[in-house]
């Protein structure tokens, strides 16, 4: 595998990406100027990997408040225990995602992925409710479909999301695996997150950032939407 794609990283605004994985999945560091910051879906595999995330961390100052998950696919918590036994924060998941991260480490061996066994979460993601660090704030918004319990984090002020495997440019997240479902999830980004503004920036949980209105004129899985 290419060890210099997997340390590909974009700085946007206070995020911080990380390309990480065989999956290419996307890690995301979100901070703001009072040095708090949130690890969301930590997918360091290798030990390069999980250096690079911690010296990102340590070289900026950052103090990690939460460990937060969209959902509970092994690629998006590979790294949850790495970043337990680190900064002492369990991963935040939707009550519907606990049966799925109780079965990432079995699933992640049937496609050649072994993991630590994540923490248990300590927190159940409700949708409205808020997550709070620093001067930010992320509003959890429920997004069935690609998983059970997958969940976005919306930060209205700045105008991003960071959308898991809901949506990406051009695409859907996949419905095939266990508890997925393609009317659900299409349901989901029609009823949640197309009502958002054009203007919103996606960040997805693999590949490139995209925006909803992008995504309502040029994704030919919502054509009808």
């Amino acid at each position: 595998m290419n060890q210099d794609t997997n340390q590909a990283k974009t700085n946007m605004k206070n995020i911080q990406i990380f390309t990480f994985n065989p999956t290419q999945e996307n890690t995301y560091i979100i901070s703001d100027d009072t040095k708090s910051c949130v690890v969301i879906d930590p997918g360091c595999y290798y030990p390069e990997e999980k250096k690079e995330l911690f010296n990102y961390i340590n070289e900026n100052g950052l103090t990690v408040t939460h460990l937060l998950n969209t959902h509970c696919h092994t690629d998006h918590v590979l790294g949850n225990a790495f970043i337990n036994e680190c900064y002492q924060v369990i991963p935040k998941i939707h009550s519907e995602e606990v049966i799925v991260l109780q079965h990432a480490k079995t699933m992640g061996a049937s496609f050649g992925l072994f993991m630590d066994e994540s923490p248990e979460p300590d927190v159940c993601l409700i949708e409205g409710n808020k997550i709070s660090f620093g001067n930010t704030t992320l509003e959890i918004i429920f997004t069935p479909g690609h998983s059970p319990g997958s969940v976005c984090f919306y930060n209205a002020q700045e105008k991003y999301i960071i959308g898991g495997d809901v949506l990406f440019k051009n695409s859907i997240g996949r419905t095939d695996l266990p508890g997925g479902d393609l009317d659900t999830l299409l349901n989901s980004i029609s009823k949640k997150l197309f009502t958002l503004e054009d203007d919103i920036t996606v960040y997805p949980g693999h590949g490139p950032s995209t925006t909803i209105g992008y995504e309502k004129k040029h994704n030919p899985f919502l054509k009808n939407f």
